[in-house]
């Protein structure tokens, strides 16, 4: 894959001297650098938001946003490297890599996608780095698949990062675990296209970057807000009021998600702030159902989510990724999900060997959304 056509577009516009620009992908997986006219002062780069929980939005980062995330990011990982570049182009955490690598001066190294995510090729492109500090980014399915490689050579390039970035969906503790008893340096991230990517580490905020829970209409809610945060969004004045707004001389972004802050300022993410469902009366946490669901012996993976329902409102529905999906493996998953849940068992379950996933690595949420609703209607 040839990058610097990207990249020499990329550092023009970071520098104020070319217009700002997106990342695509062209016909034959060679990625682009479109320009793109925001009306925004200082504007660098636009970056879609993944769309895994509605319409993808075309987020505006500036210069200094992309700088300020750039400069923490470094503080945080106590130095700068040379990046593997293991992710989709089109996304925020793709794009940082190649932001990253052109602030340190660094030459970023793209793995070979061609035949998709393999373990194979990872290894061999982290053979090819040359810097002794080195840095790359995945998604947790990435890291399980990594880890689950019988090649020892994989787990030998792994320890060799400094730092191993993981984030665009929430890690198992089990995953977790691993990774850190096999030696890896891995540093979980918490943000979004809206804040430059990744800004809060292991729970705490990078340097520059503020976090709070809302209250009132906010309740519950996780705000970011600091210099990272993007301008807004691309032709789109109500979701910008909506998500954005500056209070003090501070810019906020106004998340999605549930979280809760300890008294040394930690970060802890509960889930999303629509993840309430209403069944019978009964009101339960898709989040809570999915980590009870992911305890269970043969389940690797679990998206929870409410669809309509006739006789109780909304019925809860499990999407779940299970080691053995035979008829006779889903029999005994029913029999354990009962027995852990009770009442709050979904009603509605759709099992295969792996969650669908988008080009990113998050779980495509609608696309489940649609099965389970499609399942639970013909039942």
């Amino acid at each position: 894959m040839d990058i610097d056509p990207v990249l020499k577009a990329l550092m023009a516009a970071l520098h104020g001297e070319g217009p700002a620009v997106e990342i695509v992908t062209g016909d034959h997986g060679e990625p682009q650098a479109v320009p793109v006219e925001t009306g925004v002062e200082d504007a660098a780069v636009v970056v879609r938001t993944s769309g895994s929980t509605g319409t993808p939005k075309a987020t505006v980062l500036t210069i200094d946003a992309l700088a300020a995330s750039s400069v923490s990011t470094a503080m945080a990982l106590r130095g700068e490297g040379q990046w593997l570049l293991a992710l989709p182009l089109q996304y925020v955490a793709g794009v940082q890599v190649l932001v990253r690598s052109l602030y340190a001066g660094t030459r970023p190294w793209v793995m070979d996608q061609s035949d998709g995510f393999t373990p194979e090729a990872f290894t061999a492109a982290a053979g090819e780095l040359t810097d002794k500090i080195r840095f790359t980014s995945l998604v947790p399915t990435q890291l399980q698949r990594l880890l689950d490689s019988p090649a020892p050579e994989t787990l030998a390039v792994l320890r060799r990062f400094n730092a191993i970035l993981l984030g665009g969906a929430p890690a198992s503790p089990d995953l977790l675990a691993t990774a850190h008893a096999e030696g890896l340096k891995v540093v979980t991230t918490y943000g979004s296209a809206e804040t430059c990517g990744g800004c809060v580490y292991d729970g705490e905020p990078l340097d520059g970057v503020e976090v709070r829970i809302g209250e009132g209409e906010l309740e519950g809610r996780i705000l970011l807000g600091g210099d990272t945060v993007a301008a807004g969004y691309l032709d789109a004045a109500r979701a910008s009021k909506a998500a954005f707004f500056e209070e003090d001389g501070v810019r906020w972004y106004v998340t999605g998600d549930l979280g809760e802050l300890d008294d040394d300022g930690r970060l802890t993410v509960l889930g999303r702030a629509d993840d309430v469902i209403i069944t019978g009366g009964v009101k339960a946490s898709a989040a809570y159902i999915q980590s009870k669901l992911e305890e269970l012996d043969g389940v690797t993976a679990a998206f929870v989510t409410g669809v309509p329902s006739r006789e109780w409102g909304q019925a809860v529905a499990a999407f779940v990724a299970v080691t053995d999906p035979s008829p006779e493996g889903i029999k005994g998953f029913t029999s354990r999900r009962e027995a852990a849940l009770g009442v709050l068992a979904p009603k509605t379950v759709f099992a295969d060997k792996e969650l669908p996933m988008l080009p990113n690595g998050k779980p495509d949420r609608l696309a489940m959304i649609e099965r389970l609703s499609e399942l639970h209607q013909g039942q």
